[in-house]
């Protein structure tokens, strides 16, 4: 496990958050709202987004309305509009508008489950963070990093404990970045490219998709 992950450091050796911010709170939304979605897509919408509402009490004033046109090409757009100004009026009553660093009081927003927390902890506030998404899953899975990997639907809490507990926290973040940079450019869900996979030589689901 360790040297594979050794390989990807080396094939991407300046992971980063693909999804653009400038603050906890533009990273907080934008990863609420990239659920069932592309970065690059949200990336295209949060400039407008973040212009137009800077701040947890901006977006908490919005009319809905305004809100679903600017990420109306985002899935789900009329949903994520509600629960990002939901979540802005929740970081208002209960934080005076900061997001919050813990994950205890992030999972206490409305929307924001552990994946969300742990991206804003890891990306935002330099807290070590392990999110675990469909690439995760998928990478960790095939790779056989982790013991329940022949499970059809794993749980990701599961997964994100039992992969932390053999790495060192200091590289939760960006052990996260770097299986989901692998999945999008090689190792992906259909047609897996294994001919070019920098793991091929030791994944024990080469060759088998």
């Amino acid at each position: 496990m360790h040297e594979e992950y050794a390989i990807l450091c080396e094939t991407y050796p300046h992971p980063v958050c693909a999804l653009n911010f400038t603050n906890p709170f533009e990273l907080l939304v934008a990863t609420m709202l990239s659920a069932q979605t592309t970065d690059k897509q949200v990336n295209k919408v949060t400039p407008e987004l973040f212009s137009r509402y800077p701040d947890a009490r901006a977006l908490a004033g919005a009319n809905v309305q305004d809100v679903e046109r600017i990420i109306h090409s985002l899935g789900f757009f009329h949903t994520k509009a509600q629960r990002a100004i939901d979540l802005s009026r929740a970081l208002l009553e209960t934080h005076d508008g900061e997001v919050p660093s813990t994950m205890d009081e992030l999972t206490a927003l409305p929307g924001v489950g552990r994946k969300t927390a742990n991206v804003v902890l890891g990306n935002a506030f330099g807290v070590p963070g392990f999110p675990v998404d469909t690439h995760v899953i998928r990478v960790t899975g095939r790779l056989h990093w982790r013991t329940d990997w022949r499970t059809p639907h794993p749980d990701p809490v599961h997964i994100e404990s039992e992969i932390c507990a053999v790495f060192d926290p200091a590289d939760w973040t960006d052990l996260s970045h770097r299986l989901i940079f692998h999945g999008r450019d090689t190792c992906h869900a259909r047609g897996p490219e294994c001919g070019r996979c920098p793991l091929a030589g030791t994944c024990p689901s080469a060759g088998i998709f």
